[in-house]
């Protein structure tokens, strides 16, 4: 696989390395360019690793308005790599693919129903600079979630923004896991931004 990051891949290495790779292949089907690039401050990749698994631990919002707000942020961004891979994970989580599937054009998707879309649209704005998150946007997400809930959406939309602004800033594209697993290619917006049957 040629590289096409900002920083070239390097040799992962050494008995932390083979187990990286063996945790990459087994969830993931390969070893991305990501971990290569990543693998030229081995603490700092698996301090990043760390607190992601930390983050599946959470457990007050549904999961598959986790993903849909995840995977929203990660389009707002444009961070190919995350889109992707949040695609095969709810593949692999059994999640809602169709859903996921539409989550780059949910403004113009009618597979939606309202809290799924008010969960997108604050995660867009969270991922806007400067943020446009309103009192009411709030306050609707407050009524339908709980405080406990809001709470972790708005962390996994502030981890996801730091996660792909960074893969955005290192050229870290998308490794096709959804292909790997047969799932069909993501949706895009028509060019008009009026949904095509």
């Amino acid at each position: 696989m040629t590289s096409t990051t900002r920083i070239p891949a390097t040799e992962i290495t050494g008995i932390y390395g083979a187990l990286i790779k063996t945790i990459s292949r087994r969830m993931l089907g390969q070893v991305p360019d990501a971990v290569g690039v990543m693998w030229h401050y081995p603490a700092l990749l698996k301090d990043q690793m760390k607190f992601g698994r930390r983050t599946e631990s959470w457990n007050r919002l549904d999961p598959n308005l986790a993903s849909l707000a995840t995977m929203a942020a990660a389009a707002s961004i444009g961070c190919s790599f995350c889109l992707d891979l949040h695609y095969f994970m709810t593949h692999n989580r059994g999640l809602d693919e169709t859903k996921a599937r539409e989550v780059p054009r949910w403004r113009e998707s009618t597979a939606f129903a309202p809290l799924e879309r008010r969960v997108m649209e604050y995660a867009e704005a969270m991922c806007r600079t400067p943020l446009t998150v309103t009192d009411e946007m709030s306050a609707a997400l407050l009524d339908d979630l709980g405080a406990a809930a809001l709470l972790e959406l708005t962390a996994r939309i502030g981890v996801m923004n730091m996660t792909a602004r960074g893969n955005v800033a290192l050229g870290i594209r998308s490794a096709e896991f959804s292909a790997s697993c047969g799932l069909p290619p993501m949706a895009v917006p028509s060019a008009d931004g009026v949904a095509s049957a």
